[in-house]
């Protein structure tokens, strides 16, 4: 019996190094192998975790996306023989994150701390101080200065002038755009 069954714990997630470019190419590869090999009950889930950034350029809005850990890949898997050899043998694969030879597993602490899943990111064009026109809404047509800016990057507040004085609005940061 070698050290990799000896190491088993159970269903865990591990960290694959990859060669730089091949995170996407090394995931479609493994889960392909798991497919025509039916290793569906040793290898559970693969991943790349992205961010992905709406990025505002004036009106238009472009969806990037940004990998988290380039030259990595997650993968849960159980640890034995099998899943190790299948997924060391990956054109694009160096080897596993741990000491020497031997793989070590994602702690319950650090997964959740990775927070793998999806998430969905706005980065705007424009910043405090800077002069916005709301697009939408009942301030549709008014301009103003950006006071604050929500830390999601998804509300913001502008002081429009009505009249003698500026009244600050919160607005969703789709509905304002920056003034070139």
């Amino acid at each position: 019996m070698s050290d990799i069954n000896e190491m088993n714990v159970g269903v865990r997630w591990y960290v694959v190094h990859t060669y730089s470019g091949y995170e996407n190419k090394v995931m479609a590869n493994i889960q392909k192998s798991v497919e025509n090999r039916g290793l569906g009950d040793l290898i559970f889930d693969v991943r790349v975790p992205v961010e992905k950034v709406l990025e505002k350029k004036g009106e238009e809005e472009v969806e990037v996306e940004y990998k988290l850990f380039p030259g990595y890949v997650l993968v849960k898997m159980i640890m034995t023989d099998t899943s190790w050899h299948v997924i060391r043998n990956i054109t694009g694969v160096t080897g596993f994150v741990g000491p020497g030879s031997r793989p070590t597993p994602l702690s319950e602490k650090e997964v959740e701390d990775l927070d793998i899943e999806e998430k969905k990111v706005v980065r705007l064009t424009f910043g405090i101080g800077d002069e916005v026109n709301i697009k939408d809404g009942l301030f549709a047509g008014y301009s103003g200065t950006v006071q604050s800016v929500s830390e999601d990057q998804r509300k913001v507040t502008v002081l429009v002038k009505r009249g003698r004085r500026d009244m600050p609005v919160e607005l969703d940061s789709e509905k304002v755009s920056a003034i070139k």
